[in-house]
């Protein structure tokens, strides 16, 4: 089942390129769906779900988890089941989301690890949408309504964050092109021009595949 996995630095408009990805190829989209049903499958808020997603725990949060693991195994399972879910924990589900959405049907699939977890298939192609600082930091400022200091520092914290989040668990860099079968730049091309060269260069690959 063809599958086009959309990676993206914050603030490239990465989701946008990948809705209109999806609408060109006829497809379903997959992105924010992913924390709702992580959400309903963990019994946490929407909000916990996004505040956690593709972020790298802090040391005390680390801790935290270690500790509940560990309180975990001496409880009942109906007590232990009462405790917030662990990290690891969530990569699970969000991955049987992810995996059961690709078993569907043909999908984009928008960040959350996908192209880590699916990348060895076949049939899955690959993107990393990003751009050059000063334009995302731009786009941040227009969508997020921060000023320039602000949002440079959000843009670069969001990256950082998704950056050690994939290192962390699968020991790769996030933005090594060698993850990709293609790279586009954002602010280069604009979220239509994007899409046109990322649904082109699909076809192509699929049909080579």
């Amino acid at each position: 089942m063809p599958i086009i996995t959309v990676s993206r630095m914050y603030c490239s408009g990465g989701s946008n390129v990948a809705a209109r990805v999806a609408d060109a190829m006829g497809w379903s989209l997959l992105d924010n769906a992913v924390i709702d049903e992580v959400a309903a499958r963990t019994g946490l808020s929407v909000s916990e779900v996004a505040a956690r997603e593709e972020r790298r725990p802090s040391l005390a949060e680390r801790v935290a988890t270690a500790m509940a693991m560990s309180t975990q195994e001496m409880m009942s399972p109906i007590a232990s089941a009462q405790l917030p879910p662990t990290e690891q924990r969530l990569l699970d589900v969000t991955r049987t989301v992810i995996e059961e959405a690709a078993s569907r049907d043909s999908v984009v699939i928008v960040g959350r690890g996908a192209q880590m977890m699916l990348g060895s298939r076949g049939d899955v192609f690959g993107v990393f949408c990003y751009g050059p600082l000063e334009a995302l930091v731009r786009r941040c400022m227009q969508r997020d309504g921060l000023d320039h200091a602000h949002a440079e520092k959000r843009v670069l914290q969001v990256n950082q964050e998704r950056a050690a989040w994939v290192k962390s668990n699968w020991g790769r860099d996030w933005s090594w092109v060698d993850n990709y079968h293609l790279c586009v730049n954002t602010d280069a091309l604009g979220v239509d021009g994007a899409a046109d060269a990322i649904v082109r260069a699909a076809h192509v690959y699929f049909e080579r595949s």
